[in-house]
């Protein structure tokens, strides 16, 4: 079953337009399937990279391996990254005419030893899991009550994004696929990309995000925790920041005097690898996982949060920008009022909107100072967003 990606339109908009395109993204997040569907019925060759004699012959001899394998007018790269002076190859390919779409499932790809080559060649795309509105597609799901909809948001959040967890039937199975799909990530695309030998050490720095999700991250603390060094806690959150298995969000700030300026937060990129981490796939859900879920679907939705956190102790969970607006959502199990810290973002930057995403309970809106806050579902704030990024720009 193919379920169409949200990508697709910013797709058809480059197509034609870049040499290269590359779609980035986790593993098994649909990359290669959404770039297959693509290709259907027209003249392309598929190469996948893990195959040694595509690799050798790319590495040892670039023309040679024009010869063989581009005969016709595109063709499509599965994992390339991983091949020495993947960078200098595709630029000789593309300017002597050759149409490249690519996949990676690790941000090396984006690195200067690649991405320097091919300034004005190509663009990047990123492929995430399944949001909630292509989850329902794969669910075949067209209308439904909010109790329905309640029930569909537990098993998004609990379950991730990722399409062959989705698509299982059985919960136990989907529990199999995570686990599997997390130890092959781990292995394949962070320890070996990464160069990092101590395995364990690692699984034990995982772990240790799953329990701290949505909080500050001291790197002195978590060090000490996980008995690592300070170099060695980054070179860790950078491998799994590149393999897209976690996200650093930085802090929102005007002034540095009065608001933290400096430590980031973790989220996971799915809630379902991060349960399967934990293994934790709990019946009810707690605030912090339900952060993290608001997180992930404003991440797939092509947003970029940070967090505001004044020295004084006020705490918006998130902050996004739109063109000239700056908006504060606040995620709640259930709220039905605007609390202190929200106020007091309100009162310090006069947003034109605000939002608190509640897990359950009745939409509201609200006006406070000129602002409009609205107390909605995750669904429902995603539709106001869009609305607002059409008027902003």
């Amino acid at each position: 079953m193919y379920v169409e990606r949200s990508i697709k339109g910013a797709f058809d908009k480059i197509r034609e337009a870049y040499a290269i395109i590359a779609v980035v993204g986790a593993r098994q997040a649909g990359k290669t399937t959404f770039l297959k569907e693509q290709i259907k019925g027209v003249d392309a060759k598929y190469l996948l990279f893990d195959d040694p004699d595509i690799r050798e012959l790319f590495e040892s001899d670039i023309k040679k391996f024009e010869q063989q394998y581009l005969n016709q007018n595109l063709a499509v790269f599965d994992e390339v990254q991983y091949c020495r002076g993947a960078g200098g190859k595709l630029k000789y390919l593309a300017d002597n005419g050759h149409k490249i779409w690519l996949t990676s499932s690790s941000g090396i790809i984006l690195g200067k030893e690649i991405l320097s080559y091919l300034v004005g060649r190509v663009s990047v795309l990123k492929l995430y899991p399944f949001s909630f509105s292509e989850f329902l597609t794969a669910k075949g799901q067209k209308a439904m009550t909010s109790k329905v909809e309640k029930r569909l948001v537990w098993e998004h959040l609990t379950y991730g994004g990722y399409p062959k967890a989705v698509l299982a039937e059985d919960n136990e199975l989907k529990k199999i696929l995570l686990k599997d799909l997390y130890d092959t990530m781990l292995l394949k695309d962070v320890a070996r990309t990464f160069s990092i030998d101590d395995i364990g050490s690692l699984e034990k720095a995982s772990k240790y995000l799953t329990n701290n999700i949505g909080s500050v991250l001291s790197y002195d603390s978590a060090a000490k925790v996980l008995g690592i060094s300070f170099p060695t806690l980054k070179k860790y959150l950078d491998a799994l920041d590149k393999s897209y298995l976690i996200v650093l969000i930085p802090p929102y700030y005007k002034n540095k005097n009065k608001e933290i300026s400096k430590q980031p937060k973790v989220y996971f990129v799915d809630t379902g690898i991060r349960n399967a981490i934990a293994r934790a796939f709990a019946s009810s859900v707690d605030g912090k996982l339900f952060e993290n879920y608001v997180f992930s679907e404003l991440l797939k939705a092509g947003f970029s949060p940070k967090y505001w956190r004044t020295k004084a102790g006020a705490e918006v969970d998130f902050v996004i920008e739109i063109g000239q607006n700056v908006i504060p959502i606040e995620c709640k199990l259930n709220a039905d009022s605007v609390e202190r810290s929200l106020m007091s973002f309100i009162n310090t930057y006069n947003p034109a909107h605000a939002f608190i995403v509640n897990y359950e309970g009745l939409a509201k809106k609200k006006r406070i100072s000129g602002c409009k806050v609205a107390i909605c579902g995750v669904r429902e704030l995603l539709v106001k967003l869009e609305v607002i990024s059409k008027n902003s720009f």
